[in-house]
């Protein structure tokens, strides 16, 4: 079956929806058919696109949420079943970025990552997933992991670690909904994009202490790499299509996403020590 037929006409929601493949994820959602649930904590953004959406004869309602809060998110989701029915398509996207030696990380700062990557993704799960199980409807649970789930990375390990979390979580998850009896309408489906371009960088914590100069190299680099990276649109589209195929890994560049994944079972297989690179380890140009 192609997207469109998989995904039209039902509704999607979406956290982290008011930029980067968020956003992208949402356009092409709309583009499919599906009524859009644009969510995220800055009403600003979701809004904006919530018009931009329904201007091109899309269906979209922006909802201000912080995924950090586990009764908010509960409240989303009941809402989201009681006015509108059962969601086809459940996005837990909501990300942010930390810079800097893990022992010059801020506490705030790491329970931001914490909080957003890992526990927001579980709030969306525990909120909504029972609903979706509840029904005999078709539905698709999409958490976003990263190219840094299978990786590790110097100067970004609050960022990396929570990306392996929740593709972890995401693998547990598959067996789970397999063990209780429902993996033949409910599908879990982990997304690892490469880079993709978002604000993610700019946004990102630093530290207010010790080497701010090595966590401020390291944000730079980065905004280097999001120089050549995807169109969140474009991005999206291949997400969409992969899913479609029963894929379980969905990677927005498949052969630079696949190469990192290829190398992480190569040290894992010989139980190498992690080693420092001097050249930039992954190149977004690559696909």
């Amino acid at each position: 079956m192609t997207a469109a037929e998989l995904f039209g006409g039902g509704i999607a929601v979406i956290t982290g929806a008011g930029a980067g493949i968020g956003a992208g994820l949402a356009r092409q959602a709309s583009r499919l058919g599906m009524t859009v649930v644009l969510v995220d904590i800055d009403a600003g953004a979701v809004a904006a696109l919530r018009d931009e959406l329904r201007a091109a004869g899309g269906t979209a309602i922006d909802k201000v949420c912080d995924v950090r809060d586990a009764e908010a998110v509960q409240a989303l989701a009941a809402a989201v079943h009681d006015d509108l029915g059962p969601v086809r398509l459940l996005v837990n996207n909501a990300g942010v970025e930390q810079f800097g030696y893990l022992w010059d990380t801020p506490v705030d700062n790491w329970r931001r990552v914490v909080d957003v990557n890992i526990n927001g993704v579980y709030h969306g799960i525990r909120a909504f997933l029972p609903h979706m199980l509840a029904s005999d409807t078709p539905a698709w649970v999409w958490n976003l992991s990263s190219i840094g789930g299978v990786a590790v990375v110097p100067l970004q390990a609050p960022y990396i670690m929570s990306k392996h979390a929740v593709l972890a979580l995401t693998e547990c998850l598959h067996l789970e909904v397999q063990a209780a009896g429902h993996a033949d309408h409910v599908h879990v489906q982990a997304v690892l994009p490469g880079a993709v371009v978002s604000n993610i960088f700019e946004s990102a914590g630093g530290v207010d202490g010790g080497d701010t100069d090595a966590a401020e190299s390291q944000r730079a680099a980065m905004l280097d790499i999001k120089a050549a990276a995807m169109d969140p649109l474009a991005a999206a589209k291949v997400v969409f299509d992969q899913a479609a195929e029963g894929r379980f890994y969905l990677l927005t560049q498949p052969d630079y996403v696949s190469s990192a994944m290829i190398e992480r079972a190569r040290v894992l297989t010989s139980q190498e020590a992690p080693r420092l690179r001097t050249e930039r380890r992954f190149d977004p140009s690559r696909s």
